[in-house]
């Protein structure tokens, strides 16, 4: 009974360092969804601009594209902003946005300056809708399908080697099947 007593602390030790070890072997920017393969949230959100369009759930249907959730109070939004830009004007790939908890008047400033990759902006002023769509933190970045689902997501700034290494092959991969 008294080896017991002693083996027990030891015994619990070794199962947390176990737990821990496995648990940092896992890669710490990849933050599971819920909402992997299924169709983004019911949402309709009102324009950020005043002479463009709003966000909605019929917006996310009929062709690949990305929704990418920013704010112009986010340093790390303005390093993956450059990015978004490419994708947008160089690989003709349709960028859609939330606007994140954000004054109107500031995120417009920011778009002045950075440039609008952004086909639609919807203004998320509350915050419910990103909350509706498993939002961490801003930025984040979906792949959406022609579905209406939601195939990959991304927790903070979008990374070249991201971008080559699973976003672009799974826009041509996804392009594919909607063709097929």
């Amino acid at each position: 009974m008294r080896r017991l007593i002693y083996l027990l602390p030891l015994a619990l030790f070794v199962v947390l360092a176990g737990y821990f070890a496995v648990g940092l072997t896992h890669d710490p920017s990849v933050v599971p969804s819920a909402l992997i393969d299924k169709p983004v949230p019911e949402f309709t959100l009102p324009p950020l601009l005043k002479d463009g369009k709003g966000l909605a759930t019929s917006d996310l249907k009929g062709k690949v594209q990305l929704v990418n959730v920013f704010a112009s109070w986010c340093v790390p939004c303005r390093i993956e902003h450059p990015l978004l830009m490419r994708l947008a004007h160089e690989q003709g790939i349709t960028v859609r946005a939330i606007n994140y908890k954000d004054k109107p008047e500031d995120a417009i400033r920011w778009l002045n300056q950075g440039g609008n990759p952004y086909s639609a902006i919807g203004a998320d002023q509350d915050g419910r809708v990103s909350i509706d769509w498993g939002v961490y933190g801003v930025p984040e970045t979906y792949v959406i399908d022609p579905q209406g689902r939601i195939r990959h997501k991304v927790v903070g700034p979008l990374m070249p080697d991201e971008i080559e290494k699973n976003i672009l092959p799974l826009f041509k991969q996804l392009q594919g099947e909607f063709k097929g």
